[in-house]
C-alpha cells in the first residue's frame, strides 16, 4: 500500500489560488454576480463571493468594512443567504471592484430590434 502525503483541502487551495490570481478572482466575481439572478445558481454565486472575501482580507475585515458582524456575513454569503447591497459592495471593495449596471441580454435584443424597425420604417 502506498503512503500518500496529506494535501490541502480544496477550500484552502481555492483561497490560495484566488489570492495569487486577481484576474481569476475578478472573473469568478463576475460569474457569481451573474448567477445571483438565477435561483437555481444563486447558492453557488454566494459561495463564490464568500471565497473571494476570504481570499482578500478575510470575512472579518469585510464584515467590519460593511458594518456588520462576521456571523451576519457568514449567513449572508451562505448557500441560503440573502446579502444586502451594502454587503455585496463591501465584498467587491475588498478586491478593488465596484458594482456596475449593464443591459440584460434580452433588453439588448429588444433594443436592436427596435432600432432595426425604426430604420426600416
Amino acid at each position: 500500500m502506498k503512503n500518500y502525503r496529506a494535501g490541502i483541502s480544496f477550500h484552502a487551495w481555492e483561497i490560495e489560488t484566488l489570492r495569487e490570481d486577481r484576474e481569476l478572482a475578478v472573473e469568478l466575481l463576475i460569474a457569481a454576480m451573474e448567477s445571483l439572478d438565477d435561483p437555481a445558481e444563486r447558492a453557488g454565486g454566494l459561495i463564490a463571493l464568500r471565497a473571494v472575501a476570504e481570499a482578500y482580507g478575510g470575512l472579518g475585515a469585510v464584515a467590519a468594512q460593511a458594518g456588520i458582524s462576521r456571523e451576519s456575513l457568514y449567513r449572508a454569503l451562505s448557500p441560503k443567504g440573502n446579502p444586502t447591497l451594502k454587503t455585496l459592495i463591501a465584498v467587491l471593495k475588498t478586491v478593488g471592484l465596484r458594482l456596475s449596471v449593464t443591459p440584460a441580454p434580452q433588453v439588448r435584443k429588444r433594443q436592436a430590434k427596435t432600432r432595426a424597425d425604426s430604420v426600416a420604417a
